[in-house]
């Protein structure tokens, strides 16, 4: 008999059709009666695939009594309650670097569109205004200074990329990693202060919560910009909004919000504001490759081998 899974949130087509080749699965944000399916598989799946967005709410980890593996369709867990699945010993996946190109290359293209206002570009043309004049002078990014907060697997690559743009690179982390070529700030404020961009790529956690303080924003100034390509958790939302609706912050580049998908009305009329998504890891070739991580890691817990990148 095939393995019971159950499906929290949709996939890719070609990767929902793998699952359901090997295992047999129950989709559960399609189930009319979610708790009359957990009530029927709650003895028998023992394993749930998900993302980083959904996660699994403690209620149905709760339900599901023969859990073995959660499977995250993403390389954030922080919807996961890692402690909780280490005392029931459930196995706890991600898809850790195979998406570190297409979320910094996603940072990189904000910081581009933020200081050289691609987007209102677009839309002066697009109106017809520019035979009746000039849109006007723009910022550049060539020897401008960026820190980085969170220099992890993503932030290395979106340090090189700024490397080769002429820029100058700084990070705030956990502790100083001796052999990267970055400058390292013990203190956030104190790099918010010196650089004119902050790009943040840390992990969603109870630690990171709210540690892009109002103090941090009001550092990085009214010539300085926000990046955030990490989770909306991070940055104190309320006090972004106040500081760029002021002017005491520059702008913000952000794929990511507090409370998705509802974003703040007050950021969609500004001017200094560019938004996404969450569309960090949303390339065609890079969903495929996290795709194929969920598959090979179920596929090796359920043949008892290592998992590929396990997360507990």
């Amino acid at each position: 008999m095939k393995p019971v899974l159950v499906q929290i949130a949709p996939m890719l087509e070609s990767v929902e059709t793998r699952l359901g080749e090997a295992y047999e699965v129950h989709r559960l944000w399609e189930a009319e009666d979610r708790d009359a399916l957990l009530a029927r598989i709650g003895g028998t799946a023992r394993g749930a695939v998900t993302n980083g967005h959904h996660g699994i709410a403690p209620a149905v980890l709760e339900r599901l009594g023969a859990l073995e593996i959660v499977a995250s369709y993403g390389v954030g867990y922080d919807a996961i309650d890692i402690a909780a699945c280490k005392a029931r010993g459930i196995r706890v996946t991600n898809t850790p670097d195979v998406l570190n190109d297409a979320v910094a290359e996603l940072a990189v293209g904000l910081m581009i569109a933020l200081c050289r206002r691609i987007p209102q570009a677009d839309a002066w043309i697009r109106a017809g205004n520019w035979p009746s004049g000039s849109l006007g002078l723009t910022g550049e990014l060539t020897g401008a200074h960026a820190g980085i907060l969170g220099l992890g697997r993503i932030g290395k690559d979106i340090a090189r990329r700024l490397q080769a743009m002429k820029m100058r690179v700084s990070y705030h982390g956990r502790r100083e990693q001796p052999f990267e070529p970055f400058t390292f700030y013990a203190d956030l404020a104190a790099m918010a202060r010196d650089v004119d961009w902050l790009v943040v790529v840390a992990p969603g956690t109870a630690e990171t919560r709210g540690i892009v303080s109002r103090k941090v924003l009001e550092a990085l100034g009214p010539e300085g910009a926000l990046v955030n390509v990490a989770r909306g958790s991070i940055v104190d939302e309320p006090a972004l909004v106040e500081l760029l609706a002021s002017g005491a912050l520059g702008g913000a580049a952000l794929d990511v919000f507090a409370d998705e998908p509802q974003v703040p009305e007050a950021l969609l009329t500004m001017e200094n504001v560019v938004l996404s998504p969450h569309q960090g890891s949303a390339t065609r070739k890079t969903r495929a490759a996290m795709g194929d991580l969920v598959v090979r890691n179920l596929a090796a817990h359920f043949a008892g081998d290592p998992l590929p990148t396990p997360v507990a």
